[in-house]
C-alpha cells in the first residue's frame, strides 16, 4: 500500500537538507537529557506523575525529532505532518517537555511548572484539543495503538485519493503494558492485513510493569507474534542514537507496519532507582535529582534549560520547512459540503425510497443507500455482521491493500478493534465513521467509544438486534443493560429509532452533530410504521422527543416508549381509548436532545399528570426521570431467555394488554 520509494527518496532529501543543522547541534544525548530533566522536574512540583517512560524513551524522542519526525510547530494542525502518538500516556511528561523544547505556543516553562494541577493544560494524561501537538487523548493502554492504525488508514486513503498530499507516517510510543491489551493484538493483525507501511511503533522495551517484571505474566515472543502479523520488527539499544537512527532507516526501508524494540532501562540516569518498577509512578525526590544531576553532568536548577540546548531544540522544529513548503497548508474541506445538506434538506419520502414497515436495522441500511453517495466523507465497516448490520451501502467498495480507496472496512470479529480504529479515521478529520455490530456487544468496545466521547469526535455506532425480542439467539444475544448504559456515557448520543422514519432522521441527527458520538439502536423485528411523512418532512427527532399521539381533551395519562416498544404503546392507548380514557402516547427516541429542548417544550411533551408509564425492552433504571415517583417503568432487570421474540415479551409482561392494565391501576390509585 506505501509507495516505499517516493518515502525513502523523501527521507533522504530530508536529511540532507538537515546535514548542516545535525553537525552545527549539541550532543542528541545533551538534548535528551534536557527532556529527561524537565520530566523529573515537573513530576517532582505535582509531587504525582510517572518517569518511567520519560526517562527511558528520551534518547529515542530525540533521534525521532532530529532526523524523522515531520512538523511544524507554527501551523500544528498541517494536514500532511507526520503524526507522533503517546499511546503509553502515563509518559505525558515526556510529551509536554517535547512541545516546550519544540517551541509550541504551549505548553509555555509556567504549564510545565502546573503539571497536573486543576485547569493546567499539561494534564495528567495527553487530553486531545487541550494542546497543540497533542493527537488524541491517550492513558487507557492500548488505546493509541489501536486509534493509530485507523488513524494510518486515513491518511493512506487521503494520499492515494489525492497523491500530491504527502503521505504522513504514524508514529507510536508503547510500553510493555500496552501490548499486553488485547486490543492491540486486534489492531496489529488489521495494520499488517492492511499493509499499512506509514505506522511505525516504538517499544519501550524495559521489561518493568507495575508489578515488577514483565516474566510474572508474559512468556511471549513479541517479535514472533508481529512477524506472523505481517510486521517488518527490528531490535535496538534504546539510549544510543546511532542504532536508534539505524532501526528507523530500515523501517523506512520496509513496506510494511514495523514495530521498533527498543532496548531501553526504567527510569535510566537515576542512580539509585533505574531498572525498578518504583520509578514508574514516583517523584525521584531532591537527593536522588542531585545524584542524577552528577551522573548526567546536569548542573542547572529545576526548570533551567541552558541557551545552546534551548536554541538546538528549538531548530530542530524548523527542520520541516523545506517539505513543509512544498506541501503547505491547504484550505480545509468540510467533511459534509453546504450542497450536500441542502440534498439532504430536501429529501422527499420518495428519495428514501418510500419508507416500508421494515426492521429498523434494514430501514437503516436502506437511508445509507441514500446517504453514502450523498456523503462521500462516510466511511462504514462491521465486526463480521455487515448483512445482519445493514452498514454496507451498494455504492461502498471494501477498503483493502489493494484499494486503499475503498470506503468499507470488515474488520473481522474486532468489536474493540473496530471502535479504536474508527476513532483514528475520525481524527484524520476527513472522515465520519461508522461501524456495526450487535448491541449486546457493545460491552466489548467500550474503552474506546468511552475515548470517542472524551475527545468529541464524530463516530457513529450501529448496534443491530436491540432486545429480548430477537427471541432464539437466548441471553447472551439479549441486551438488557448495554442500552441504559451507553445514555450513561457523556457526550454519547444514543438514538432508538421506532420506524423508518425516525431511523431515517437518527442518521440526519447523527450526522449533523460534529461534536461527539451517535449510537443508533436497532431492532431485527419487523416494525410498521408510526407516523408519516405525505404531509411534514420536518425532522422530529431532532427534538429527542415529541408527541406522537394527544387526545384532544384533558391528559389523564401519559405513554413513554422508544423503538419497538413504541408499537406496543400505541396499542396499549387504543385500548385505554375504546375504555373512555384520553391521554397522550411520547415517542422518545433520543433522550441527549429532548433534555436539550426548552423547558416549555419539555413540559407540553411530558404533560402534567401523574399516571406516566414507560415500556423499554431493557434496564427501566434512569426512566423515573419521566415517569417520577408514582409512574411506572415497564422493563426488565433480569437477562432474557431463548425462545420466539413474542413469547418473550409476553413472559416478561412487555405487552399491550400489561401496560393497559397498569395504566388503569394508576389512574384508579390517583382518584
Amino acid at each position: 500500500m506505501m509507495p516505499t520509494s517516493s518515502f525513502l527518496a523523501l527521507s533522504l532529501e530530508f536529511r540532507q537538507n538537515t546535514e548542516e543543522e545535525r553537525r552545527i547541534s549539541v550532543d542528541p544525548r545533551r538534548l535528551a537529557t534536557a527532556l529527561r530533566f524537565l520530566a523529573v522536574d515537573m513530576v517532582e512540583a505535582a509531587q504525582s506523575g510517572h518517569l518511567g517512560m520519560p526517562l527511558g524513551m528520551a534518547d529515542v524522542v530525540t533521534t525521532l525529532c532530529q532526523d524523522f519526525l515531520v512538523f511544524q510547530p507554527q501551523d500544528p494542525y498541517w494536514p500532511d505532518r507526520d503524526r507522533l502518538i503517546f499511546s503509553g500516556g502515563h509518559g505525558s511528561a515526556l510529551l509536554y517537555s517535547l512541545l516546550y523544547l519544540l517551541g509550541y505556543a504551549r505548553p509555555t516553562l509556567q504549564d510545565l511548572k502546573n503539571f497536573r494541577q486543576l485547569h493546567s493544560p499539561t494534564t495528567g494524561h495527553p487530553e486531545y484539543g487541550t494542546l497543540e501537538g497533542v493527537e488524541m487523548t491517550t492513558g487507557p493502554l492500548g488505546q493509541g495503538f489501536a486509534t493509530a492504525v485507523g488513524l494510518c488508514a486515513a491518511l493512506v486513503r487521503r494520499h492515494t485519493q489525492d497523491p500530491k498530499t504527502r503521505l504522513p507516517y504514524v508514529y507510536v510510543l508503547v510500553g510493555d503494558g500496552d501490548l499486553m491489551e488485547g486490543v492491540t493484538c486486534e489492531t496489529a493483525a488489521l495494520a499488517g492485513h492492511l499493509h499499512l507501511g506509514s505506522l511505525i511503533v516504538l517499544l519501550d522495551d524495559n521489561g518493568i510493569t507495575i508489578d515488577g517484571s514483565t516474566t510474572l505474566s508474559r512468556s511471549t515472543d513479541i517479535t514472533a507474534s508481529f512477524l506472523a502479523e505481517n510486521w517488518h520488527v527490528c531490535d535496538v539499544k534504546g539510549h544510543q542514537p546511532e542504532d536508534i537512527h539505524r532501526g528507523l532507516q530500515e523501517a523506512l526501508a520496509d513496506p510494511r507496519p514495523s514495530l521498533i524494540r527498543c532496548k531501553t532501562e526504567i527510569g535510566h540516569g537515576s542512580p539509585n532507582k533505574k531498572g525498578t518498577a518504583n520509578i514508574h509512578a514516583n517523584p525521584l525526590g531532591e537527593e536522588e535529582r542531585c545524584q542524577m544531576q552528577k551522573a548526567l553532568d546536569w548542573p542547572y536548577a529545576p526548570f533551567d534549560i541552558p541557551v545552546d540546548v534551548l536554541s538546538a531544540w528549538r531548530a530542530l522544529a524548523q527542520r520541516s520547512s523545506t517539505i513543509y513548503q512544498r506541501w503547505p497548508l491547504k484550505p480545509s474541506k468540510k467533511r459534509v459540503s453546504p450542497a450536500v445538506w441542502a440534498a439532504l434538506d430536501s429529501l422527499k419520502e420518495e428519495a428514501w425510497n418510500a419508507p416500508i414497515p421494515c426492521a429498523t436495522r434494514l430501514s437503516s441500511g436502506r437511508a445509507l443507500e441514500v446517504l453514502a453517495p450523498l456523503c462521500p466523507a462516510l466511511m462504514g465497516g462491521s465486526a463480521d455482521l455487515t448483512v445482519s448490520n445493514g452498514t454496507q451501502a451498494s455504492s461502498m467498495e471494501d477498503f483493502t491493500a489493494e484499494n486503499p480507496q475503498g470506503r468499507y472496512l470488515h474488520y473481522g470479529v474486532r468489536e474493540h478493534g473496530m471502535a479504536a480504529f474508527m476513532n483514528g479515521l475520525a481524527l484524520s478529520g476527513d472522515l465520519i465513521p461508522y461501524g456495526g455490530t450487535f448491541l449486546a456487544f457493545s460491552d466489548y468496545m467500550r474503552p474506546a467509544m468511552r475515548l470517542s466521547a472524551i475527545m468529541g469526535l464524530q463516530v457513529l455506532y450501529i448496534f443491530t438486534h436491540d432486545s429480548v425480542a430477537i427471541g432464539e439467539d437466548g441471553p447472551t444475544h439479549q441486551p438488557i443493560e448495554q442500552l441504559m448504559s451507553l445514555r450513561l456515557i457523556p457526550n454519547l448520543y444514543v438514538f432508538r429509532p421506532a420506524d423508518a422514519i425516525e431511523t431515517y432522521e437518527s442518521w440526519i441527527c447523527a450526522l449533523r452533530r460534529t461534536e461527539g458520538p451517535s449510537a443508533l439502536i436497532l431492532g431485527r423485528q419487523e416494525m410498521p410504521l408510526i407516523r408519516s411523512r405525505k404531509n411534514d418532512f420536518s425532522c422530529l427527532v431532532q427534538h429527542g422527543g415529541y408527541l406522537l399521539e394527544e387526545d384532544a381533551s384533558v391528559r389523564q395519562f401519559t405513554l413513554f416508549a422508544t423503538g419497538s416498544e413504541v408499537i406496543i404503546a400505541k396499542e396499549a392507548k387504543k385500548k385505554l381509548n375504546s375504555q373512555g380514557f384520553k391521554g397522550a402516547l411520547v415517542s422518545l427516541p433520543c433522550w441527549e436532545l429532548f433534555t436539550q429542548q426548552d423547558p416549555d417544550y419539555q413540559r407540553h411533551v411530558l404533560g402534567d399528570t401523574s399516571v406516566r408509564v414507560s415500556i423499554e425492552a431493557g434496564s427501566p433504571i434512569g426512566w423515573e426521570r419521566y415517569v417520577g415517583e408514582k409512574g411506572y417503568a415497564f422493563g426488565l432487570s433480569q437477562f432474557g431467555l431463548s425462545g420466539k421474540g413474542k413469547e418473550v415479551l409476553r413472559y416478561f409482561g412487555l405487552t399491550s394488554e400489561a401496560v393497559q392494565e397498569k395504566v388503569c391501576a394508576l389512574m384508579e390509585k390517583n382518584r
